[in-house]
């Protein structure tokens, strides 16, 4: 293997994990599990889920999500809608308070990055980090068939 590839992907993978703590810790948690944190913001991020496609997102069984989403429902932070393509199915959503939740932990994040980016970079060192996330971005994507 390239020695860079391999340094560049430990550098990257250890500081988007130091990012995700850092952001987690700003998150307001009140109560909630690592869990429960997880399927707020994936429901916040990208849209209404059946139960089964939230376990299958978060690698757990069928039966620990129904106890998280329980949770959350209790909590008020999630409804249980008929999902209209199919009677016989709920699709699982943020209720008002969830994306009063969401909006508000993802504001939190942001300010605390603005601010580090900002106190502790550069201009010039910040336009560097706009064309590395371009890159990774690159990298990231699916190979063309």
């Amino acid at each position: 293997m390239d020695d860079s590839a391999v340094r560049a992907a430990r550098d990257v993978q250890a500081t988007f994990s130091r990012l995700r703590r850092r952001w987690r810790d700003e998150i307001d948690v009140r109560d909630l599990t690592p869990s429960q944190t997880s399927v707020l913001l994936v429901l916040g991020k990208e849209g209404p889920a059946s139960g089964s496609a939230l376990a299958a997102k978060e690698g757990v069984r069928p039966q620990s999500m129904a106890a998280t989403l329980s949770a959350l429902e209790a909590q008020g932070l999630v409804r249980r809608d008929l999902d209209p393509g199919d009677g016989r199915r709920q699709v699982v959503s943020l209720s008002a308070a969830g994306r009063s939740w969401f909006d508000g932990s993802r504001s939190a994040r942001e300010e605390w990055l603005v601010v580090g980016l900002r106190e502790r970079l550069s201009e010039d060192e910040r336009r560097t980090v706009i064309a590395a996330m371009a890159l990774l971005d690159r990298a990231a994507r699916p190979s063309p068939s």
